[in-house]
């Protein structure tokens, strides 16, 4: 069975910032019309036998920024690509509407959609690629930490650098080991979640200082450590990380998805809904939403299609 797993909020702000379609009353659905038009994409190019949606939920970042108060604080505002002449709160409105108009879409196809209060979206696909653990996935997401969870069976697809990446091509690019990268990325921080690391670590010089990390073995604190209390003095990146052992461990935290931090009821729902795959297509209501909002005179036979099969799967 192949499952495309979607980084759903990732996807939509992408459309979002880039399409200005407007609907026949003239309310923007530029996120709508990308999304729908990406998903008709991949559809055509991964033929998946199920699509997994994950959305970040309400506050979905409260448990981490409970570790780290700076967690994602500071994120720049959306730039749009087009003349935006809405107000700050038409904007913010009009956001919210598109999204809740593209789950409404979602919930009348056979796909199933995650999205849950306190909890990201990282977090649910880890889990649903634990759940499908015999089966292909392939991740849709420009998000590098998802690089830790690529194996044997889990792939990622990063639409906006249309690159496919496969465990053996993240090991080939970095040398680094998935199982080793979140590790090593918390060593380094991360500025997009606004995430100091060591001073002077990067991800390059980080592989060549630390060549077990390469390795098919997930490095420990203690490994890491050790390394440098063997090496201390040769260079200031082994002093630098025997002096931040407490910011590595804070970050690593916030960073491994190997451990998805998901509550236990928002987990048996998640692996309920696993078993109980969603396939009723809804075919007449998602037609009547799209010309309700002006996406009706669009060819979407591709998606319907594929949407289609894996209703009759």
């Amino acid at each position: 069975m192949r499952y495309m797993i979607v980084d759903s909020l990732n996807q939509f702000l992408r459309s979002l910032v880039i399409n200005p379609t407007l609907s026949p009353n003239g309310q923007h659905i530029g996120g709508i019309v990308g999304y729908m038009k990406t998903l008709q994409k991949l559809s055509r190019q991964i033929k998946p036998d199920r699509i997994i949606v994950c959305w970040d939920g309400k506050d979905g970042s409260v448990r981490r920024r409970s570790q780290n108060k700076n967690y994602k604080e500071g994120r720049k505002p959306l730039r749009y690509n087009w003349n935006n002449n809405l107000t700050e709160e038409e904007t913010l409105r009009n956001k919210l509407w598109q999204t809740g108009r593209i789950m409404e879409i979602l919930n009348n196809m056979p796909v199933c959609q995650f999205i849950y209060d306190m909890t990201e979206a990282d977090d649910i696909i880890s889990l649903v690629c634990q759940e499908l653990a015999d089966d292909q996935k392939i991740i849709v997401s420009s998000d590098k930490d998802f690089f830790q969870l690529l194996d044997d069976k889990t792939i990622l697809f990063r639409p906006v650098q249309n690159q496919i990446l496969n465990k053996n091509d993240v090991i080939k690019e970095y040398d680094i080991h998935p199982t080793n990268f979140a590790i090593s990325r918390a060593i380094c921080g991360d500025n997009s979640d606004n995430l100091s690391g060591v001073r002077g670590a990067g991800l390059v010089s980080l592989s060549k200082r630390f060549p077990f990390l390469k390795e098919d073995k997930s490095a420990t604190f203690e490994d890491i450590y050790d390394y440098c209390e063997e090496n201390k003095g040769k260079i200031k990146l082994y002093d630098g990380i025997l002096e931040n052992k407490n910011l590595i461990q804070e970050n690593y935290k916030l960073m491994q998805l190997y451990a998805p931090s998901v509550p236990p009821h928002v987990k048996n729902n998640i692996r309920e809904a696993l078993e109980n795959y969603p396939k009723q297509f809804n075919k007449t209501e998602v037609r009547k939403i799209f010309t309700i909002d002006g996406l009706g005179e669009l060819d979407w036979s591709e998606l319907f299609t594929a949407l289609q099969k894996i209703s009759y799967s």
